[in-house]
C-alpha cells in the first residue's frame, strides 16, 4: 500500500495534538476532595474537575515499569506478530522468503522496531522532562475516548501540572526505530525512503496501541495494571467537561 493514502490521517493525528486542549490534567493517582464539596456545597468551584483531581507526576519506578510494559508487553507482542503476518502473505522484503524461519525473522524485526521506538520515546521524554505514561479518559462516549487516545498519540505531559502539549519524542521516534532497522538488518537497498514509509506505519501502530489501552484494558485489577497505569486514568478538565 502506498504511503500517501495514510498521509491524511497522519496529518489529521498530528493536528489533534497540536490543537489539543492545554487545561490542566487530571489523574486518579492523587484524588482530593475539596473542603467546600466534602460539606455538600454545590457551587461550581466544589464541582470543578481541576479541584477533585489533581495531578501528580509518576515516580521513577512507575515510568520504569510502564516502559517495560509498553516494550515487551501483550500490546507490542501482538502488534509485530500482526504486522509480520502481513508481511509474510505481502513478502517483504522478498530476500527474507517464506515459511516458518521467515516469518520468526519478520516479527523480529518488528517487535525489534518497536523496542527501539519505545525506548527512543521514553529516553527523549526523560530528557525533556516529558510524562510519556498513558491515561485513560475520564471522559465517556467512543468518540471523545477515541479522539483522547489519537492525541495521545502525538502529545505528552509536561511540567507539575501534567498540561498536555506536542511531544516530538513521540512524533520521532517511530522513525528512529525504523531508521535502525534500515541500516542494520534490512537488505541492503533500502535507504532513508524506505524508513520514512515504514515509520508512518509505526506511527499508527503506536495510535493503535493507544486505542487498545483506551478500550481494551480491563481495569485495576486486571494483570495490565501490575506493568501499566492505564486504569490511574487522567485527561484534560476542558474534554471531559463538555
Amino acid at each position: 500500500m502506498k504511503k500517501s493514502r495514510y498521509l491524511p490521517l497522519l496529518l489529521g493525528i498530528t493536528a489533534l495534538g497540536i490543537f489539543a486542549p492545554t487545561g490542566r490534567a487530571q489523574s486518579l493517582v492523587d484524588y482530593r476532595i475539596p473542603p467546600l464539596l466534602a460539606v455538600g456545597a454545590t457551587s461550581s468551584a466544589a464541582k470543578s474537575p481541576d479541584l477533585v483531581f489533581v495531578y501528580k507526576r509518576p515516580s521513577g519506578k512507575l515510568k520504569f515499569r510502564s516502559y517495560l510494559f509498553d516494550t515487551f508487553g501483550p500490546y507490542p507482542i501482538a502488534g509485530a506478530a500482526g504486522v509480520a503476518a502481513v508481511n509474510q502473505a505481502e513478502g517483504t522484503p522478498p530476500e527474507w522468503g517464506h515459511g516458518a524461519e521467515a516469518y520468526g525473522h519478520r516479527f523480529g524485526s518488528n517487535f525489534a522496531i518497536a523496542g527501539i521506538t519505545t525506548t527512543t520515546r521514553y529516553a527523549l521524554a526523560a530528557a525533556l522532562h516529558e510524562d510519556t505514561v498513558y491515561y485513560r479518559c475520564e471522559c465517556s462516549g467512543v468518540f471523545r475516548r477515541l479522539r483522547h487516545a489519537l492525541i495521545s498519540t502525538v502529545t505528552a505531559r509536561h511540567g507539575e501540572d501534567g498540561q498536555r502539549r506536542i511531544s516530538f519524542p513521540a512524533i520521532i521516534a517511530p522513525y528512529a526505530g525504523t531508521t535502525a532497522a534500515v541500516y542494520a538488518w534490512y537488505p541492503a537497498r533500502y535507504g532513508p525512503k524506505d524508513a520514512l514509509r515504514m515509520g508512518n506505519y509505526n506511527l499508527l501502530a503506536f495510535a493503535g496501541e493507544n486505542i487498545a489501552l483506551e478500550f481494551i484494558y480491563g481495569g485495576p485489577h486486571t494483570l495490565f495494571s501490575r506493568f501499566h497505569r492505564p486504569a490511574f486514568s487522567g485527561t484534560d478538565a476542558t474534554s471531559s467537561s463538555k
